[in-house]
């Protein structure tokens, strides 16, 4: 086993050092120390174990089996057409488009953006101007302690930059949508696999790197977009680092749409200043084995967070939610609701945390998980936890697991409704909840029909209306 790591762990050192011949020269030294400062850490660390209380539930093996490359730049052109139920054609807005990891153009529109807000490629940005991003990059998630922040900081290439300037309003929606596709990529040894139906070469990594400032007193919506064109297997490590400036408001969403044969490791780090109003709608739909860790630092006075979350598996998907909410200064309030729908022989996880740091009186949070089991093979392990160290402060917390109410599936079909079509209402019924508290329409609308077709007949996640 010690063996079978150590060759695990040589092949990302190999392909770091290939890398870094490749381009140092071309990064500024500050970027150079912090990659090699961070593949330092992850050597160190490893991967996560199940050991590890926040990697208790969730077992990464298929993650270090899994020979990866690096996915370069795609050798093919990617048509317009298959790219249409992942857009947002009906509203005006910029979109980046990113293939494997790094940023296509020729897909992207950055029309109609007000003066002097900033929507680039990361890399652009580092290569023309690398001041920009140095107070924030690499500044907020941290590698130090988590093996997964560590591996992506170190092979970070390119990924979304968006800067708002203070008193700055943007109406229209900024989404950033990646795009993995084995297909794309280029030629790799023989010998390796690349996806469920295809021996011709090894699994894809990506390590997408976003970085989204939103200044004083002003207000951005974001949408974050992750999807797979075929049932491919590959890995997506991505990491998201946003700040919000006093009075900020920042909607935030993710929506997660791989490949059910594909990873998913994610990592948002948000620090928020005084009066400052975050909120965050989590969907997950794809993935073989998906993490997410969602941490909110209320590092001013008065600040909020609302952070919903949606995860819909089936098969044998495994997801795992991880979140925390430090409330570092006084008179802040959080509400936190996740809601998971198991089918088939699915696992969840939820871990949600809330620290109430000293000298933080007056904090108002609340945190609840709800399950609904639609079989019996289907499993979760949900873990909500409250940590106080101040006494004038309203908190709770709970989590609740069960399946369809037996009174309510006895009424429907009392009315005429036959035994599937009643639970797939009650179904639709406990999520819309969440679906109803996204509020930019031709987001919700896709996400509903998407519920119902799956409800309907077992659609997958690659199947958007």
């Amino acid at each position: 086993m010690m063996r079978q790591v150590a060759e695990d762990m040589d092949s990302y050192r190999v392909d770091f050092e290939r890398i870094e011949r490749g381009s140092a020269d071309r990064r500024p030294q500050w970027i150079n120390q912090i990659h090699t400062a961070a593949f330092g850490r992850f050597v160190e660390l490893g991967f996560p174990t199940t050991r590890l209380e926040d990697w208790k539930y969730t077992n990464v093996a298929p993650i270090v089996k899994t020979p990866f490359t690096r996915a370069e730049q795609a050798c093919g052109t990617l048509p317009v057409e298959p790219l249409g139920p992942f857009t947002l054609e009906e509203v005006a807005c910029a979109q980046l488009v990113f293939v494997n990891g790094h940023y296509s153009s020729d897909l992207s529109s950055l029309e109609k953006l007000p003066e002097g807000v900033t929507v680039s490629s990361l890399a652009a940005v580092i290569a023309s101007s690398p001041a920009s991003v140095e107070a924030h990059l690499a500044q907020h998630a941290s590698y130090h302690d988590q093996a997964f922040v560590a591996l992506n900081t170190a092979f970070m290439g390119d990924g979304a930059f968006v800067s708002i300037p203070k008193d700055t309003i943007v109406d229209a929606p900024i989404h950033l949508l990646f795009i993995s596709s084995a297909r794309l990529g280029p030629p790799v040894p023989a010998g390796f696999k690349r996806g469920a139906d295809d021996d011709g070469g090894s699994a894809p990594v990506s390590y997408p790197r976003n970085l989204i400032v939103v200044g004083s007193h002003s207000q951005a919506r974001i949408i974050e977009s992750y999807v797979g064109l075929e049932h491919d297997v590959y890995l997506t490590n991505v990491v998201t680092e946003i700040v919000g400036g006093e009075n900020a408001v920042i909607d935030y969403y993710k929506v997660q749409r791989e490949s059910e044969e594909a990873f998913h490791v994610a990592t948002v780090q948000v620090q928020l200043g005084r009066s400052s109003m975050f909120s965050s709608h989590a969907i997950d739909l794809g993935g073989a084995l998906v993490r997410n860790d969602l941490n909110v630092a209320l590092n001013g006075e008065g600040a909020e967070c609302t952070l919903n979350g949606l995860y819909m598996v089936t098969g044998r998907q495994h997801v795992d939610n991880h979140t925390r909410i430090d409330h570092a200064q006084p008179h802040c309030s959080s509400r936190q609701l996740y809601k998971g729908i198991l089918d088939g022989k699915s696992k969840g996880v939820f871990n949600g945390k809330i620290v109430v740091h000293k000298a933080t009186q007056k904090t108002d949070a609340k945190q609840a998980n709800k399950n609904l089991l639609l079989s019996e093979d289907a499993v979760i392990d949900s873990k909500p936890q409250l940590e106080i160290f101040n006494n004038d402060v309203k908190c709770t917390h709970g989590t609740t697991i069960g399946q369809h109410d037996q009174e309510a599936v006895f009424y429907l079909r009392s009315r005429g409704v036959d035994l599937a079509a009643a639970g797939s209402l009650l179904t639709y019924a406990f999520a819309s909840e969440l679906l109803g508290r996204i509020k930019i329409e031709p987001v919700r609308a896709r996400l509903e029909a998407l519920l119902l077709t799956r409800l309907r007949n077992g659609a997958t996640s690659e199947e958007m209306p």
